[in-house]
């Protein structure tokens, strides 16, 4: 059975270009200056104070914001141009007003995009109606992120604002996407066509985003929905969108339409490639004269003026009638090099439709990298994901501790490296400068705001439905009753102030099994700390717990009061590193209190006196969580806290604390680092093991491999559960992947970026993995192992998708949550994940215990490990 598969990137300096718009929504730079002020134009400014450079997100220099020169008029055309130099794929856009410390109050209600993909040719992006303008803001201040669907491939980009009446408007912009790696410039097919069969829906079958021109019914010169990184669904005349017509994510032809039997598309490169592949996905609904194609020849050429070159390289595919599914086909391409290629894809039976198309391939000729992602939106250098090199960047980033950075060139003049050193002092003198006025400015705020919340008393409350119970019915009383997604995958950003519908009434009884003495929570008064997980007890109070707020300042563990008790009266059972032996590799994250970096040490084993080892010299990656110094005294201790208390987990699938930089401040933990980087990642990049794979080298991983992890993170779980830990946020994002596929469980991907799309925001503040949190977690705030236990089934289930799917993809983050209260009633209408091609009917067995709707009825971790352990052994 084929599978729907994103394609894999591979070694490092080779490009895999088909992007995962879900998780291609890295900030580009505005607010963290990746991009320059001088690759910040505009059309024009009122004053020099509010010009161009000024219009980057969340950031208040100069006058506060970008504003062109006099009254906006209706007809006016001005505009903030960002130039980024290589073209990206752009899938998110952010504006906000002009607050200028409450002295301005200007902002765009409206506004429109254009791009360029060469800086010469401009395009105007449309939606999927077609419509042009893109709603803004509301107010001076809040940030309005909205989705471009479809998504922007461009170099250059102009934010345009709109106004139906003379104004004043001030803009702060960010973009959002990643790089695009495929270097594909331009596509040019024959127009796509309608699909009409008696007593079937009429499909429009025509590539309705492409950006080129029509000529004789061909387009050329553009790109569109065959790069826009959605794939279509098996029956082709549904579609992903909303509010568009059937057939909208195909393009396809029809046989008899052709002269010769084939469809002949040729694809323009940024530049000479060596192509090891392409992937076509292809519509293979037979039983309405739809297939994949028969045989694909390709040819190729390095230059416009070029003849094609005489030798093909192609394949043929074995058709299948029996399958209906749509799938990727993949055409080894041979490593030929060239900048054009011409492929002919000949005919099965009557419709060929197409969806997406991508491209693996090496740059013969490397470009030099000019604009790079920020640091906040890059992976670990270690994983293999060309997206996120962290090689590529030209990185200013500065880091509030000193840090030891190699020289790339040792060689240098003594003057070149003394007047590197004073450029470097100086540097260094106007950023304290900086940080000291940005201290004041800050300090001069809150005197300001006497009924701002304080942090300390900003505790979260995941608990955020109240009950009462009259006439022998529940009834729901929302404490907060808005959500708000960080990223937001609907088309408008959800303003917090916004309230979304209701969750339904939940029945007495459900009410009462949550909540009863079958509850399965530890019984914190008649065990230990190190007591194992024990089924049908007392509740216990939320007094008895304490949760440790990660660099977040989102809720993460869940400890016991007890535990935590007998831990932190201990000293910190590490040492304290020296900080002047971690050298930045990158930003992992961020969050309200601090921010994780993924650093390189070296003299590490010697410093954990580890004698074992033949490489002691070697550097070795490590994570390292920093508090912020400014934060309140509250996280501070909790900081301090939650060192004391993860110093004393010990087990070789939990994450160890290393050391610790307590001595001054910011206040650090040093955590291992796998070389494989988080689970997720690793899982994406990767094939299901084949014959295939094995002859191509592609990275694949067995079903053994993932029976092997999987037992590993019911180990990790086993041992937190017998200390009354509760994770609350295990995924396959919070797993990390070592050599030989061993895993460790961690607890900073809340704190990413790459992440945040499976997160929703609750009020400003919280944040919550929905779509890994059992129903009374989501409707109640009870977080129990058993609740660990419910997010452990629906990691399997991530697992044995390859994390290619995120869990409820077709579910929005609101039907998410209506479906827990499906749970809640239990009438038999909840939604489960479904049982994915790869996984064995067993595992999915168990993945169905984990979600049971009663809490008793679920599985322990020690069951769990000791039956994954028997599935293991079942197929060595």
């Amino acid at each position: 059975m084929y599978l729907r598969i994103f394609l894999l990137a591979f070694l490092t300096g080779r490009s895999t270009a088909e992007v995962i718009p879900a998780i291609c929504r890295y900030a580009l730079g505005m607010h963290d200056r990746t991009i320059r002020d001088e690759d910040i134009t505009a059309s024009s400014q009122w004053y020099e104070s509010t010009g161009p450079q000024f219009a980057r997100l969340q950031r208040e220099e100069g006058d506060g914001a970008w504003c062109p020169a006099g009254l906006l008029q209706p007809e006016d055309v001005q505009y903030l141009q960002i130039h980024l130099h290589k073209l990206f794929f752009i899938t998110l856009i952010g504006t906000q007003g002009r607050h200028a410390r409450a002295t301005g109050k200007e902002f765009a209600r409206a506004y429109r995009v254009d791009y360029s993909r060469n800086g010469e040719r401009w395009l105007s992006w449309k939606d999927h109606q077609g419509q042009q303008i893109i709603k803004g803001n509301v107010d001076e201040y809040e940030v309005v992120l909205t989705d471009l669907r479809p998504p922007i491939i461009a170099s250059h980009i102009r934010v345009i604002p709109v106004t139906k009446v003379p104004m004043t408007v001030c803009m702060r912009v960010e973009l959002y996407g990643c790089v695009w790696l495929d270097g594909l410039r331009s596509y040019s097919i024959p127009e796509g066509e309608t699909y009409m069969a008696p007593g079937h829906p009429v499909a429009y079958l025509n590539d309705s985003t492409y950006d080129g021109y029509l000529e004789k019914r061909r387009l050329f010169d553009g790109l569109g929905q065959l790069t826009d990184g959605v794939l279509g669904l098996d029956d082709f005349t549904h579609s992903h969108q909303y509010r568009v017509w059937p057939g909208y994510d195909y393009v396809g032809w029809k046989n008899e339409s052709t002269r010769n039997g084939y469809v002949e598309i040729e694809f323009q490169f940024d530049g000479p490639r060596n192509f090891t592949f392409m992937k076509v996905h292809c519509n293979n609904m037979f039983s309405k004269g739809v297939k994949i194609f028969q045989r694909a020849e390709c040819f190729f050429k390095s230059r416009q003026q070029s003849d094609w070159e005489a030798e093909s390289v192609g394949v043929v595919t074995v058709l299948d009638d029996k399958n209906p599914s749509s799938r990727f086909v993949i055409i080894p391409l041979q490593q030929r090099v060239g900048s054009f290629i011409l492929c002919k894809f000949y005919f099965a039976d009557t419709w060929m439709m197409f969806s997406e198309i991508s491209f693996q391939s090496n740059m013969d000729i490397e470009v030099p990298t000019i604009v790079t992602l920020p640091p906040t939106t890059v992976k670990a250098a270690t994983t293999e994901t060309p997206i996120l090199n962290a090689t590529e960047r030209k990185s200013e980033t500065t880091f509030p501790f000193t840090i030891s950075r190699p020289l790339d060139k040792p060689d240098e003049p003594k003057t070149s490296v003394l007047i590197g050193c004073l450029v470097a002092i100086i540097l260094l003198l106007l950023i304290i400068i900086v940080l000291i006025l940005w201290k004041q400015y800050i300090q001069k705020r809150l005197e300001k705001a006497p009924r701002r919340i304080l942090e300390e008393d900003a505790t979260v409350r995941l608990s955020f439905y109240s009950y009462t119970i009259g006439n022998n019915q529940t009834q729901i009383h929302q404490s907060n009753p808005t959500y708000e997604r960080i990223f937001p995958l609907d088309l408008d950003y959800q303003q917090p102030t916004k309230p979304l519908r209701k969750l339904p009434e939940l029945s007495q009884s459900a009410e009462d099994s949550a909540c009863s003495g079958d509850y399965a929570e530890p019984d914190l008064t008649k065990s230990t700390p190190h007591q194992g997980f024990q089924n049908s007890v007392p509740h216990y109070a939320e007094t008895d717990i304490v949760n440790l707020q990660g660099v977040t300042g989102n809720n993460m563990y869940a400890v016991p009061a007890l535990t935590v008790d007998s831990l932190t009266k201990k000293d910190i059972s590490v040492g304290e590193f020296p900080r002047n032996q971690l050298r930045l590799k990158e930003k992992l994250g961020e969050g309200q209190f601090g921010e994780v970096h993924l650093c390189e040490v070296e003299g590490l084993q010697d410093f954990l006196e580890t004698s074992s080892s033949d490489c002691s010299n070697q550097p070795v990656l490590v994570a390292v969580k920093m508090l912020r110094a400014n934060v309140t005294k509250t996280a501070r201790n909790d900081f301090l806290k939650e060192i004391k208390i993860i110093s004393r987990l010990k087990h070789p699938n939990i994450i160890r604390l290393l050391g610790v930089c307590v001595r001054d401040d910011p206040l650090c933990m040093i955590t291992e680092y796998m070389e494989n980087g988080d689970l997720n990642q690793f899982l994406s990049q990767r094939e299901i093991r084949s014959q295939f794979t094995t002859a191509n080298n592609i990275p694949s991983v067995s079903l053994h491999n993932l029976l092997y992890m999987s037992t590993q993170i019911a180990a990790g779980m086993k041992y937190l559960a017998s200390l009354n830990f509760v994770h609350r946020d295990l995924a396959t994002r919070n797993c990390l992947v070592g050599n030989s596929h061993t895993i460790k469980i961690a607890d900073f991907g809340m704190s990413r970026n790459l992440y945040s799309g499976d997160y929703y925001r609750i009020q400003g503040r919280a944040v919550l993995p929905i779509r890994w949190m059992a129903w009374e977690s989501i409707l109640l705030g009870k977080f129990t192992t058993s609740s660990d236990v419910w997010a452990f089934g629906v990691t399997l289930w991530e697992m044995f998708t390859l994390c290619k799917e995120q869990p409820y993809s077709v579910l929005s983050d609101e039907q998410v949550i209506e479906n827990t209260g499906e749970f809640f009633r239990d009438q038999g209408r909840q939604i489960f994940l479904s049982q994915t091609p790869l996984c064995p009917s067993p595992i999915f067995d168990l993945m169905m215990k984990c979600w049971n709707r009663d809490i008793k009825d679920r599985p322990t971790f020690e069951t769990i490990h000791q039956f994954l352990i028997e599935q293991l052994d079942a197929i060595v």
